[in-house]
């Protein structure tokens, strides 16, 4: 991808993670299994410099889980949780999926190929990217590929072999970014951040259509709708260049009613997750290398920022008190890494 875009677009691809395709000339090569550990950085602190304020779900023992390889394109980007405390992130500009275990021991299960061409028709940012993770509850590792023309962008499966599986193709002119499982119907939900979309396909596979093309999720000069997640009947959705998390209600019968805005002025807001205090909120905001809480009524407060060690915040995932954070170093710095924290209730 060319070096002398407009800052303008260069601010807004690191905002959603993506300044390393910004950047490099060529595609990043695969990297190896067993990964070097990168250069030591300061350590986190493991209380949050941010006290004295209302009640609210706080983090504490937060500390990194594990180190990812940033010069070899490893810019976590999405966190799928896996029973025992591991994790599956995805990568990125190395297009790649990796498991964290427990002790966090990094092994890298798929790398995507290049697409023909070289994925420089990829919607926005011109390079071909692995985003979203998700696991089955029988196990199943699924992702999502975006390359633009070539037959490769949709929802893939890392097979028990290594090797991926084209599950559900997208069209070419989608940026798939966040991927869930509707266990109770039995389908994928995609975020579109190009198109401003929501798409569902079978989870058995085969062919992808619009669920929800409400205008809150559109986008304005960059990236719309990001993160997402279902909740109390409904799915939520983040809009990274609106700064705003949206609510839309899944009908009966399984479609889209009328979104509504949830949460304002999160500009740059990549993935969040549900505290399991209602709707209390935990959000990535990623150009400004924040993890926000988001309360019921929008209000939101900053928990953990720079002088807690976030670079290029990304993901955020919850499991019952612990809380699992990526970060990119997309923006600033050059340590990617998966953060484990303590949720505190107060």
């Amino acid at each position: 991808m060319s070096l002398h875009r407009p800052t303008r677009l260069r601010r807004r691809a690191a905002t959603l993670g993506l300044a390393a395709l910004l950047t490099a000339g060529t595609a990043i090569a695969a990297a190896p299994a067993a990964l070097a550990t990168p250069a030591p950085t300061p350590a986190l602190a493991t209380t949050p410099t941010h006290t004295g304020h209302a009640a609210g779900t706080r983090l504490g023992d937060v500390r990194v889980l594990a180190h990812f390889d940033r010069a070899a394109g490893q810019a976590a980007e999405s966190i799928a949780l896996e029973p025992g405390g591991g994790a599956v992130i995805g990568m990125i500009p190395g297009r790649q999926v990796v498991r964290v275990a427990q002790d966090g021991a990094v092994q890298v299960l798929v790398t995507m190929p290049l697409p023909p061409g070289g994925g420089g028709t990829t919607p926005v940012i011109g390079d071909p990217v692995v985003t979203g993770v998700a696991r089955s509850n029988s196990g199943a590792v699924y992702f999502l590929y975006s390359s633009g023309q070539g037959g490769l962008t949709g929802i893939w499966q890392v097979r028990r072999s290594g090797e991926p599986r084209l599950v559900v193709p997208l069209p070419a002119d989608t940026m798939p970014n966040a991927l869930v499982i509707d266990g109770k119907r039995d389908r994928f939900l995609v975020t579109d951040s190009a198109g401003g979309r929501i798409w569902q396909a079978p989870l058995r596979g085969g062919e992808a259509s619009v669920w929800s093309a409400d205008p809150v999720l559109a986008p304005g000069a960059f990236f719309g709708a990001n993160g997402m997640k279902i909740h109390d009947g409904a799915v939520w959705a983040s809009n990274s260049d609106h700064g705003t998390i949206v609510r839309i209600p899944v009908t009966k019968d399984g479609g889209s009613g009328r979104a509504e805005v949830r949460a304002t002025g999160l500009e740059g807001i990549d993935d969040f997750d549900f505290t399991g205090r209602g709707t209390e909120i935990l959000a990535a905001i990623n150009q400004s290398s924040k993890l926000v809480r988001v309360d019921a009524d929008g209000t939101h407060e900053t928990l953990l920022d720079a002088q807690d060690g976030m670079q290029g915040t990304t993901a955020v995932a919850v499991r019952g008190n612990r809380v699992y954070v990526t970060n990119g170093a997309n923006l600033v710095g050059n340590d990617s890494n998966l953060l484990l924290a303590k949720l505190q209730r107060r």
